[in-house]
C-alpha cells in the first residue's frame, strides 16, 4: 500500500481519539510549541494562511484566535476534518477546512501570504513535491512554517525518549484507540524523519531563502522557516 493511502486510512481509523491521546501522550506540551510557531507567523501580519496537513484544526484554530482573518486548512484524511469542523463550528470560528494534497494543491500561485504545517510533513510520501507545492502557492515575501517532532541529540535523553515513543507510547494509545499499529507508526515516523541539515536543504532546493531553525524542548520539536 502507498504511504499517502496508509496514512489517510490511519488518521481516518484514530480520528475519534486523535485529540485526547495527542494532548495526553504529549503532555500537553504541543500546545506551547504551536503558541510559538503561530506568533512566528503572525510577526509577518499574514491575511490568508493555507495550514497543510491541519487534521483536527488545532493549528489552525491558533491562527484565528491569535487574529489570522482568512485560515483555510486542508488534509487528506476526512475523518479528521470532521472532527475539526466541528471544534471550529462550536468555537464560533471562519476556517474552511477541505479535502486537498500537497502534492498537487487545488490554488492558483501566489494565493496565500503564509504556509503552515504542524506535524504533518513527516507523514508526506513525497516531501520534495509537497514542499514545490507550497512555494508555487506562496505568494513573493511568503513565509513557510513547519513545526514538526524531532529525536533529541543528548544520549540520556535519547534513550528515555526512544523508551516512551517506541514503547510506552504504542501501548497506551493502542489501547485507548484500538489501533496499536497507528501508535507503532507514529513513532517510527518521527525517527526517520530528515535530520535538520538535510530539512534545510530540502527547503533551499525548493526555491526558499532566509531559512530558519529551532528546536524546542530539548530538541523534542523542531520549527523551520523559509521565505519565498
Amino acid at each position: 500500500m502507498a504511504k499517502k493511502k496508509f496514512v489517510e486510512d490511519m488518521f481516518n481509523n484514530i480520528a475519534p481519539t486523535y485529540d485526547k491521546l495527542n494532548h495526553i501522550l504529549s503532555l500537553n506540551i504541543d500546545k506551547r510549541w504551536r503558541s510559538k510557531a503561530v506568533r512566528r507567523i503572525c510577526q509577518t501580519r499574514p491575511q490568508h494562511v493555507l495550514d497543510i496537513a491541519c487534521g483536527t484544526g488545532d493549528f489552525s484554530i491558533a491562527l484565528a484566535q491569535a487574529g489570522v482573518s482568512q485560515i483555510t486548512g486542508i488534509d487528506i484524511s476526512e475523518g479528521m476534518l470532521e472532527v475539526g469542523r466541528e471544534k471550529v463550528r462550536k468555537l464560533g470560528l471562519d476556517i474552511r477546512m477541505q479535502i486537498d494534497d500537497c502534492e498537487k494543491l487545488s490554488f492558483p500561485a501566489d494565493e496565500f501570504d503564509a504556509v503552515s504545517v504542524a506535524f504533518g510533513v513527516r507523514n508526506f510520501e513525497h516531501m520534495q513535491t509537497c514542499l514545490g507545492e507550497m512555494y508555487r502557492v506562496l505568494r513573493p515575501e511568503g513565509m513557510l512554517c513547519i513545526l514538526e517532532l524531532s529525536v533529541p541529540q543528548n544520549p540520556v535523553l535519547l534513550w528515555a525518549y526512544k523508551l516512551y515513543f517506541l514503547h510506552i507510547l504504542p501501548a497506551i494509545g493502542g489501547m485507548l484507540s484500538g489501533n496499536r499499529n497507528a501508535y507503532r507508526y507514529l513513532p517510527a515516523s518521527v525517527l526517520a524523519f530528515p535530520k535538520p541539515q538535510k530539512v534545510c536543504q530540502m527547503l533551499r532546493e525548493a526555491g526558499f531563502r532566509d531559512i530558519e531553525t529551532r528546536s524546542f524542548t530539548l530538541g523534542l520539536c523542531r520549527m523551520y522557516i523559509g521565505i519565498k
